[in-house]
């Protein structure tokens, strides 16, 4: 048993701990993606005044963009053993990088949230209960499986992937039955901003994983492939988001209305009653478990970054482990107790929200990877406010701010609407902006700071050992 639960925390996973290859990955990744919040963010591209064809074809392409950027975070996990934020010292500073660790938190608390919203109606129908108490006894199980950790994620993601893709073919053979095919592939009319938010809505599913993707790869084997971590982490997360958002893209489109006042019960009354719908009830709650439990270990991650650069902990007892999961668990619960009852619209603009954020921090921490660190880190000195990486790097904290910034004259959300957005037609391409815009200026700046300038040297020490640097 000591085994299986999860010890590590923060610190490097030495090499006679690493295991596992390359397609866990795929199935991991899979199945996070096969699930109601995927169908619910595709759903939203018709919802919204989009057609079915174009929906599809911009979710595919925001998909891949996204998911090309998203899988080159996670090829950094196996080279340097480290979960991903801990890496973002090397731009931001030491205590530097909580400004968007607070970001990143934020973001895994909301998605909780939103994933427990729809599970909880899910466990509420098994369980003859409330939504309320649904949501709660689905984050008691999220949290407790969080705890344990790296073994049982990527076990329930292997279950979660075949269960889920079983259920989702069916179901799409069911609502094919019901749906118009040729009249809704007919009524194809292309309208650049809708094509754009279908884009955004799928390219901002794909980013948000970014801050927690190497998470999942660093016990991967040192020797394991960069291009085999990339190539299954990209081909099981837009596989599995395609597929959830094209079927959420016809369900919207076929139901409307209906769809719209309860998304939970209507896919699940498309499998049919009694133990059917019971059935399909939970699968609902097993896709969301398994990317609720990735959401919940990310934020604890996440927080003990935060906290550690200012205390310098690098070992985290199972106590503090269990202290920083209940934290998330709680405030997630909370905003999903908070927002069940406006969720479609408040989750839109969440997602745009995210991508607004972490746009900047992508460019910035894959420019500086894997074009001016050139895939080497002084691993010892991530831990050290007076090592090389010092304790704040204010000229990546000022290209992140003018990411930020660039964004909001092409942003489009239900609360906020840049300036040039109406000369653009409507079309929101802030995203596009937020990754080119920091990625250039960090590049410029960076090729000339002696702290980034060129590979990093070893630091003589043991490259199994805790504090190695990354060959």
């Amino acid at each position: 048993m000591t085994q299986f639960v999860e010890l590590r925390s923060i610190d490097v996973v030495p090499d006679d701990e690493r295991h596992g290859r390359a397609f866990s990955q795929f199935t991991l990744w899979l199945g996070a993606n096969l699930q109601i919040t995927a169908v619910v963010t595709g759903a939203l591209a018709v919802v919204f005044g989009g057609d079915v064809v174009w929906s599809v074809t911009g979710l595919l392409l925001g998909n891949l963009l996204g998911g090309a950027v998203m899988a080159l975070h996670s090829a950094q996990g196996p080279k340097l053993g480290l979960p991903q934020m801990i890496q973002s010292r090397a731009q931001f500073g030491v205590r530097g990088a909580v400004v968007p660790l607070l970001l990143v938190i934020v973001m895994y608390v909301g998605f909780f949230a939103s994933g427990s919203v729809l599970a909880g109606q899910a466990v509420a129908e098994l369980t003859h209960t409330g939504d309320t108490t649904g949501i709660v006894v689905f984050a008691a199980v999220t949290a407790v499986m969080a705890a344990v950790g790296y073994r049982v994620i990527h076990a329930l993601g292997r279950v979660a992937g075949v269960v889920c893709a079983l259920a989702f073919v069916y179901l799409g053979a069911r609502l094919l039955e019901r749906a118009d095919l040729g009249a809704l592939l007919g009524d194809a009319h292309f309208s650049l901003p809708m094509f754009l938010l279908a884009m955004s809505l799928s390219a901002s599913w794909q980013l948000a994983f970014g801050p927690y993707v190497a998470d999942y790869s660093r016990y991967l084997p040192r020797t394991t492939s960069a291009k085999a971590t990339f190539w299954w982490t990209l081909s099981g997360s837009a596989l599995g988001s395609q597929w959830s958002m094209t079927f959420g893209v016809l369900v919207a489109a076929t139901a409307g209305e209906e769809f719209m006042r309860g998304q939970v019960g209507y896919v699940v009354a498309l499998g049919g009653t009694g133990l059917a719908a019971s059935f399909f009830y939970f699968v609902i709650a097993l896709g969301k478990l398994t990317v609720n439990v990735l959401n919940t270990y990310g934020g604890f991650m996440s927080m003990v970054t935060s906290v550690s650069g200012f205390r310098g902990q690098r070992v985290l007892s199972r106590r503090g482990r269990a202290a920083y999961i209940a934290l998330i668990m709680v405030a997630g619960t909370a905003v999903a107790l908070a927002g069940k009852d406006s969720f479609l619209t408040s989750f839109k603009d969440f997602l745009l929200f995210l991508l607004t954020f972490f746009t900047p921090w992508s460019a910035i921490n894959l420019v500086d990877y894997y074009l001016i660190s050139k895939e080497r880190y002084d691993i010892p000195a991530l831990f050290d406010p007076r090592g090389r990486y010092g304790a704040w790097r204010w000229d990546a904290l000022v290209v992140y701010a003018v990411g930020l910034l660039a964004q909001l004259p092409f942003l489009v959300t239900h609360f906020y609407t840049g300036p040039l957005v109406e000369r653009l037609g409507g079309a929101d391409v802030s995203w596009i902006v937020g990754l080119a815009v920091p990625a250039l200026l960090y590049w410029l700046l960076a090729r000339r700071s002696p702290r980034s300038g060129g590979p990093r040297p070893d630091t003589g020490a043991n490259p199994s050992a805790a504090g190695a640097a990354a060959p």
